[in-house]
């Protein structure tokens, strides 16, 4: 039932729940059908001076509220007003502002109060907009139509709704049960209740010094009245006589305010034990209350403490770092900087005389500069003892970039002047520098603003991380760089750049195209020796570093290079540790992906080319990473502190790479055959039945296993089935698919790179094509140095229009920008790692459009995976970036949701 078009008149009972809605329309028409029961009813119709028997439905008014709160504003006016009386009175009983009483008739009931002011204002408008229908029940007994007063009929309303509140059918005693109770006997209990009730009190403290000012401070009473909140007085004058406007019932209401308040504030209870509880006497611990702890569970019970006028907040401490005496250099000749206190009031520095009164005060509240001022305890306690211990450099650093300071746990701002602004500066606009001489290329704008960053990092003794996407030709500025630190008697030298494997022989052409007659060293395989060495290039895996550590860290580098530093992210790994002892003037990281799985590969990258900048590992995660993520201010703060020293820049990036072809990129679908749906559908019921119930690193394993079961079925049963000598055609979707993409691609004269994480996978696709005349070349990480450079170099010329390759053997460094396809035939974890990939030939020199395919068995585990990738990678991050074993988190019904086979397969 709605009450839509018709009229509401309240008829008000004793005991008020009692009330009811009379639903009528002034048009006579029928009332609605519904709750309640019709009837006949007098009623004064339009213009109000007659009445007349209306048919209406009269509803009991614990249903009619209900109705009410539903009525739209399109309802007949006088529905639209008691819908708000009923929500006014919801909202005041949800306030508390419920009152136990006796109804004339003797009944129990609530009623609502007391009431404010600005509550009785507000009544007093809506009163004043009651429409006539809504009270068109005559009173009774007079010789004339009269309607009851608005106010009062609206204050009954208010009553009747708050009568029901508090009851329902399991009470059983007064203002507990539904049914009507009798109890004139408590009638002045009820009264007495009221007056009280009325006679409420908010306290505050007013604290005011007394005689010198270094003497004590008092706290006087001051009390308001909760309905009258602008009535105001001291307990003093409240207890030595009336006061207008208080009630004499407000000395025992201030006295059990008084006891509720010393619950929160034990000292207050002294003022119980006082003839007149108007005065207590402070001593410096509870000012310092006051302001701490004290001061908090006051305001949380709506007790307010009014200092002086005029009391001043604004005293501050800022720590400033000191270079020691004597030193010029900006970091590479300092040793510890001290640390000492700027202390100001209203922004101006304290003078000595002002710092050493303060510091001698020892107290909460001192007064200077005609000033009352605050002093937090935590600031005192800072600026009084000994100067911290002095910060190192690179500690020193980061609090200069983020403007902020660690001391004894607590965060304090850092005056960013003198030595710490003179390295900001430095580090935010680099001096420019000249293409070095020696370099055979044109740098582009991009490339020359890295160059002038990495020689001002450089220049200071630090380092920093290139992290451009793959293929914005990272490497020539390296070379770049090395050619401009020769000009310099104290930074030339030879420079050491460790990197996989297959990258060697790109970074030996690369060098001879770029920087021809410098020399070249490779140190790798037989032979390796440093005898001899006097400048040029140092090659080495980060293979060798690990065997060679002893001999590459018995000199110091004038400039380290760490290509693919996304290899060493993990700091306890054995070439992580290799890097970290080979000393060196400069060190710099290479990397497309900086944040390949979480924040602490960024520390690791970072804490190498330039230790110490983020801290330890746990004070970094502590700090930055925390178990739900940094807040905001964290993730700004450590944005400020890390961009000086991470240079990112992507090719989709405004004016970066504005001659790179377009590129598309591709899901397709593949439907497993029927082979491949039933061992799917069979490792799934084998492992989720073993999984189940097991946890730890058993579980873990499981699911590892479990996930790459199901991919390698997705690429063709023989991987999965270790088949020696398999026939493989007709047998997988994606195989089948990849022919059909190559009979496409390779008559147009294009060239393909093949990407399969799984080797296994990458033969049976060799051998495949070669059964059917397709030339291919096979690169994996078993090849040597040497035969993986020499296959670029054959793919390079032509020798095949196909390139399989291993993912994580050939997914960085190669420049294979001949291939203008891509496709990924298995998904990794990591969509970053297939942008690197995918980057092998989307990259700086590529001149035709480049299409990439990721192949994806519907109704698998790749399908799942690909929709959360390609809905938001973001939101994929906590379990995709740390592969397989990320998983192992779920449960059994949300792992079997993510792996169990759907749709037609």
């Amino acid at each position: 039932m709605t009450i839509g078009r018709y009229a509401v008149t309240f008829s008000p009972a004793d005991p008020p729940r009692a009330g009811t809605l009379l639903l009528w329309s002034p048009d006579g028409d029928a009332p609605p059908a519904g709750p309640g029961t019709s009837a006949q009813v007098s009623l004064a119709t339009p213009p109000y001076g007659t009445t007349a028997a209306v048919p209406a439905r009269r509803v009991p008014l614990a249903q009619g509220v209900t109705l009410l709160l539903a009525v739209a504003d399109a309802a007949h006016p006088s529905a639209v007003f008691w819908a708000a009386a009923a929500r006014e009175a919801l909202h005041l009983a949800a306030r508390g502002l419920l009152l136990p009483d006796v109804s004339p008739a003797g009944h129990d009931r609530w009623r609502i109060g007391p009431l404010d002011d600005a509550d009785t204002a507000r009544l007093r408008d809506l009163a004043a907009a009651m429409p006539a229908t809504a009270r068109a029940r005559p009173l009774p007994g007079r010789s004339s139509v009269r309607l009851p007063d608005a106010a009062r009929l609206l204050r009954d309303f208010l009553d009747a709704v708050a009568d029901l509140l508090p009851r329902d059918d399991t009470g059983d005693g007064p203002w507990t049960a539904s049914r009507a109770t009798p109890v004139p006997r408590l009638r002045d209990w009820a009264t007495r209740v009221a007056v009280h009730a009325e006679a409420a009190v908010r306290l505050s403290l007013r604290l005011e010094p007394l005689d010198a000012p270094d003497g004590p401070w008092r706290a006087v009473v001051q009390l308001r009245r909760r309905t009258a909140a602008g009535l105001l007085t001291d307990a003093a004058a409240l207890f030595s006589g009336p006061v207008p406007g208080f009630p004499a019932a407000t000395r025992d209401t201030t006295l059990l305010a008084l006891r509720d308040a010393a619950a929160c504030w034990p000292p207050l209870a002294g003022l119980l034990a006082q003839p007149v509880p108007d005065v207590l006497a402070l001593d410096d611990d509870d000012l310092a209350d006051l302001l701490g702890a004290g001061g908090r569970r006051l305001a949380a019970a709506g007790i307010e403490v009014h200092w002086p006028a005029g009391l001043s907040r604004e005293l501050t401490a800022t720590a400033r770092l000191r270079p020691p005496a004597g030193v010029t250099g900006l970091l590479g000749d300092l040793g510890g900087l001290a640390l000492d206190w700027r202390v100001a009031l209203h922004g101006v520095t304290l003078t000595p005389a002002e710092l050493r009164a303060l510091t001698e005060a020892h107290r909460p509240v001192v007064r200077l500069r005609e000033h009352w001022v605050l002093v937090d305890a935590d600031l005192a306690a800072r600026i009084r003892r000994p100067a911290p211990t002095p910060l190192a450099p690179v500690a020193a650093l980061r609090a200069a970039l983020t403007g902020s300071l660690t001391v004894d746990g607590a965060d304090v701002p850092l005056a960013v002047e003198g030595w710490a602004r003179q390295v900001r500066d430095r580090l935010a606009a680099p001096a420019e520098v000249q293409a070095p001489a020696g370099l055979a290329a044109t740098l582009r704008d991009y490339q020359r603003h890295a160059l002038r960053w990495l020689a001002g990092l450089t220049a200071l003794g630090l380092g920093g991380c290139l992290a451009d996407d793959m293929g914005l030709g990272k490497t020539v500025t390296l070379i770049a760089l090395h050619l401009h630190r020769q000009a310099d008697p104290g930074t030339a030298g030879p420079t050491l750049v460790v990197c996989p494997a297959s990258l060697l022989g790109n970074w030996e052409r690369e060098i001879a195209r770029f920087a021809p007659g410098v020399a070249v060293r490779r140190h790798h395989g037989p032979g390796r020796t440093l005898d001899g060495l006097t400048g040029g290039f140092v090659l080495t895996t980060y293979a060798t570093l690990g065997r060679d550590v002893d001999l590459l860290a018995g000199r110091r580098w004038p400039l380290l290079v760490a290509d693919e530093a996304q290899h060493v992210k993990n700091p306890a790994a054995a070439a992580a540790r290799a890097l970290r002892a080979v000393p060196a003037a400069a060190r710099v990281a290479l990397t497309g992906t900086p944040v390949e799985n979480s924040l602490t590969d960024l520390w690791a990258v970072l804490d190498w080319s330039t230790p110490g900048l983020l801290g330890t590992l746990p004070e970094f995660r502590a700090r930055w990473v925390g178990p739900a993520g940094a807040p905001p201010q964290r993730r700004a703060e450590l944005a400020r502190l890390v961009r000086p020293f991470l240079l990112r820049r992507r090719k989709s990036d405004p004016g970066i790479a504005p001659e790179l072809p377009a590129k598309t990129e591709t899901d397709q679908p593949v439907a497993l055959t029927a082979e491949q749906a039933a061992l799917y559908q069979g490792a799934v019921t084998e492992l989720l039945d073993t999984i189940a119930g097991t946890d730890g690193p058993l579980r873990r394993a499981l699911v590892v296993k479990l996930l790459t079961a199901l991919k390698q079925i997705c690429n063709h049963p023989a991987q999965y089935l270790r088949e020696s000598a398999p026939r493989l055609a007709g047998r997988s979707g994606k195989l089948d698919l990849l022919d059909d993409l190559l009979e496409t691609i390779l008559p147009a004269g294009s060239a393909v790179l093949v990407f399969t994480q799984y080797v296994a996978m990458a033969r049976l696709l060799h051998r495949h094509l070669h059964e059917r005349g397709v030339e291919s070349l096979l690169l994996h990480g078993g090849l040597p140095p040497t035969r993986r450079d020499e296959l670029v170099r054959r793919f390079g010329d032509g020798h095949a229009p196909v390139f399989l390759l291993s993912l994580r053997a050939a997914g960085t460094g190669l420049n294979l920008t001949r291939a203008d396809h891509v496709v990924h035939f298995d998904r990794w974890w990591n969509p970053a790692v297939e942008d690197q990939a995918t980057d092998r030939a989307y990259r700086i020199g590529q001149t035709r459009p480049v299409q990439v395919h990721r192949l994806i068995t519907e109704g698998t585990v790749e399908d799942r995976i690909a929709a959360l990738l390609a809905g938001k990678r973001e939101l994929a991050e906590a379990v995709l970036d740390a592969g397989a074993g990320g998983l192992a988190d779920l449960d059994d019904d949300a792992l079997a949701e993510l792996v169990t086979l759907r749709g037609p397969a």
